[in-house]
């Protein structure tokens, strides 16, 4: 591999986890990267698991320490994250995954616009909505819905557990980005175990990336966390249309 492909890397593991640790999409600066520099899909994806789950890890125990996280919501998911993304990563070789990128991509559309059109929407909390039921669905969609996607295809992860529990649960953006880290780190652990024993991660490349990866993810919480909703909000929606886009290039082309 040539010196300026390792340069471009490390930059894009830097960004990536600057976005990652925000609204999390931090995979859409890495993966294309690394193909780019001639790594399979299976490898690229595995590759970015090995450098993101540092990101996500340190995003996640800074944000911790600068504010307070839903236990009740983070733990059992975080828990569910492991095993159902290794599921996913585990039948991504089983399954066609260009079969979910059309589904996604509405999916996205829909949050795109949500979030356009009501501009008060994950500014402040709203508690009155945490009920039983709401947390056990939050649970139960982050720790195994999103989790086994992120395991069998990935982008977006971090971005669908945000809106999961700002809408189900009433976190502000800033809250829910928190929690969503706890739950993205168990994803990339899950899946990465069994990319590993798989022997798809290579690890060299990886550990070098995740340094970046770290940098990044720290300038990230510290600005969400100084910035506030708002911030997170304007990240938020070009991150989502950067996945939409992408994700339509891939599907229509």
């Amino acid at each position: 591999m040539q010196v300026g492909q390792i340069v471009l890397l490390l930059l894009a593991a830097l960004a990536a986890g600057w976005v990652d640790a925000v609204v999390g999409g931090g995979g859409l600066l890495q993966l294309p990267v690394l193909i780019l520099a001639g790594l399979s899909p299976v490898q690229a994806l595995a590759t970015n698991k090995s450098a993101a789950i540092f990101g996500t890890a340190s995003a996640a125990v800074t944000y911790v320490r600068g504010t307070k996280l839903d236990r009740a919501v983070a733990v059992p998911a975080g828990v569910l994250a492991v095993v159902f993304a290794g599921l996913g990563a585990a039948s991504a070789a089983l399954l066609d995954a260009s079969m979910l990128k059309p589904l996604v991509m509405v999916v996205l559309l829909v949050v795109a616009a949500f979030v356009t059109f009501r501009p008060a929407f994950g500014r402040l909390p709203h508690p009155h909505l945490r009920t039983r039921t709401r947390v056990v669905t939050a649970v139960g969609i982050a720790g195994v819905a999103i989790a086994f996607y992120d395991g069998i295809l990935g982008p977006g992860t971090g971005t669908f557990l945000l809106i999961a529990f700002t809408s189900l649960l009433g976190m502000d953006f800033v809250h829910a980005s928190a929690t969503a880290k706890v739950i993205n780190t168990g994803t990339n652990l899950g899946a990465l175990i069994v990319f590993g024993a798989q022997g798809h991660v290579m690890w060299a490349l990886g550990l070098g990336m995740a340094v970046c990866n770290i940098a990044g993810a720290q300038l990230g919480v510290r600005m969400a966390l100084r910035r506030g909703a708002g911030f997170v909000r304007i990240v938020l929606l070009c991150v989502v249309t950067v996945l939409v886009l992408k994700l339509g290039y891939e599907t229509f082309a």
